[in-house]
């Protein structure tokens, strides 16, 4: 997508599909969380951008991308950041990572991920936390237990 994956595109793309998946960089504002976005072709998606539009009732947001789920570090029991940013947008299902990811990592559990969820040619309906798990395992089982700051990075949030 590269030059098509502007803001305003990716936000309409958002209002007519259930499903998101943002494979880009992201930054963590830690002061406005707000502030906090996507860096998309001509500028940043941010969270105060995405509240702004109706997403409620949407399903999965994958977000892959390095650290979506780090708040600050001073106030971890109240963590706003970009996976909880979209639970607040409306979808009830967030993939994100709590810290940097290998880039070889990503695509293997998106692809494990999309694959469970769309076994039999449907898309499956609260699933998406067992997909992560399942894509996890076979993560881990090719780099190994030792290099768990490859397998861990991956979180599920929501339902």
């Amino acid at each position: 997508m590269d030059s098509q994956a502007t803001v305003s595109a990716v936000l309409n793309a958002m209002e007519q599909h259930d499903w998101v998946h943002l494979a880009c960089h992201a930054h963590q504002n830690v002061s406005d969380p707000t502030k906090s976005g996507f860096f998309l072709h001509d500028g940043v998606l941010d969270l105060a951008e995405i509240n702004r539009r109706s997403f409620k009732g949407k399903g999965l947001a994958f977000l892959s991308a390095c650290q979506t789920a780090t708040g600050d570090d001073r106030l971890a029991d109240e963590a706003v950041h970009l996976a909880s940013g979209m639970l607040m947008a409306g979808y009830s299902s967030v993939i994100a990572t709590m810290w940097s990811v290998h880039d070889e990592d990503a695509p293997l559990v998106a692809d494990k991920v999309y694959a469970q969820l769309m076994k039999d040619g449907r898309v499956g309906n609260g699933e998406a936390g067992m997909a992560l798990h399942n894509a996890l395992a076979v993560l881990r089982k090719q780099v190994g237990e030792q290099k768990f700051e490859r397998w861990v990075p991956f979180i599920h949030i929501g339902s």
